[in-house]
């Protein structure tokens, strides 16, 4: 492999992620990493996870990844073309750029004005956490995740080729597609349905009795639909305003689809309804759950329990003896959209696909998410 020594910018969750994963399956690897935030530095440092870390000096960062193979700008979308810019005129001639941001075109128009067009690969990897920052990376969070990556034309075929062989030896699943192809998917599949959950909580709050009838209610399958409308308001108001176009153009298409629905709604077309469940049905059981999206997959089951003092308490027995750990649990008192009355929901899917099978055992009767 030609990457013996890689650069970090940024330590946060993806950055610290991606680091631990390489030293994981390279212990051998020098890694450099710059991180505005010094206990991210001090804490990867004792964990051995970096080699070297890197801090800002009259000249910046830059000179100090001037030895590197491989530099990942790990930032907010917004300043990664500022790194990248300070990096152009200090990292070796055969030296590679990628990025893990969510919107890809502006940085490869940056690459372009730059004269980067031939060393950056634009990377995406779908993988991420409620939580954020470094204390909360692992070594498997980019696991069996589609990692994109987004060369431009003049990269070398060998190069994009050991760019894709890092991605996978890691775990994750590498992708190929040009910058403009990704944002046109990733706008349709992440960003509109951030979008979508976030208008419907606010339409349910706006629409709310003063005595909030419809908060009450709605535990249970609404707050599982719109959990993503939890989101960072930062970072979607960065992601907007930096992929604005194909986000305004799957808008566009969403909201002629629910002019036709509410007009079928007023007809009685109860024929065209119908057709609208049934397609969308079809298609959404088409998709493989195998592999990790652009959204983060809940990972949870639901339980039936007798309604009596220590039901719940005998479950969380039952897993904690097993080393299965619980990240949320409670009665679902709204049961319109799914079986079983108690919801566990697990940090991982081997966890939660334990725990089926451990109940089961026990005689409980479960539903899988």
């Amino acid at each position: 492999m030609r990457f013996h020594h890689i650069g970090f910018i940024g330590l946060g969750l993806i950055g610290g992620s991606i680091a631990r994963a390489i030293r994981k399956f390279y212990p051998d690897m020098a890694i450099t990493a710059f991180d505005t935030n010094p206990d991210n530095l001090t804490q990867s440092l004792s964990e051995g996870v970096i080699t070297t870390a890197c801090n800002r000096t009259e000249d910046g960062f830059a000179p100090a990844f001037s030895s590197c193979d491989l530099v990942f700008l790990c930032t907010p979308v917004d300043y990664n073309n500022t790194c990248l810019a300070q990096l152009a005129n200090v990292l070796k001639p055969d030296a590679i750029l990628t990025d893990v941001g969510s919107v890809k075109t502006p940085i490869h128009e940056a690459a372009l004005q730059l004269g980067l067009t031939n060393r950056f690969i634009g990377g995406h990897p779908m993988a991420g956490s409620e939580k954020s920052g470094y204390r909360h990376s692992s070594d498997h969070l980019i696991e069996n995740a589609y990692y994109i990556l987004t060369p431009e034309a003049d990269v070398p075929l060998d190069v994009h080729d050991d760019m894709g062989q890092l991605v996978a030896s890691l775990g994750a699943i590498p992708f190929t597609i040009k910058a403009e192809e990704h944002d046109h998917i990733v706008a349709a599949v992440s960003h509109l349905p951030h979008l979508i959950a976030a208008g419907l909580v606010n339409v349910v709050r706006d629409a709310d009795s003063p005595d909030e009838k419809m908060k009450t209610i709605a535990a249970g399958g609404f707050k599982d639909i719109t959990r993503i409308a939890s989101s960072s308001p930062v970072m979607w108001q960065q992601i907007c305003a930096l992929n604005g176009g194909p986000i305004e153009e799957m808008l566009d298409r969403y909201i002629r689809y629910m002019t036709n629905i509410r007009e079928m709604i007023h007809a009685h077309n109860a024929q065209g309804i119908y057709d609208l469940f049934e397609t969308s049905r079809d298609y959404r059981d088409s998709i493989p759950g195998s592999s990790a999206g652009p959204i983060k997959k809940a990972f949870a089951l639901y339980c039936d329990i007798i309604d009596e003092a220590g039901g719940i308490a005998a479950i969380a027995t039952i897993l904690a003896a097993n080393r299965i750990s619980i990240k949320n649990i409670g009665i679902i008192h709204n049961r319109s959209f799914e079986e079983g009355v108690l919801r566990i929901e697990f940090y991982e899917q081997e966890a939660c696909a334990g725990a089926v099978l451990l109940l089961k055992k026990y005689r409980y009767i479960v539903y899988e998410a």
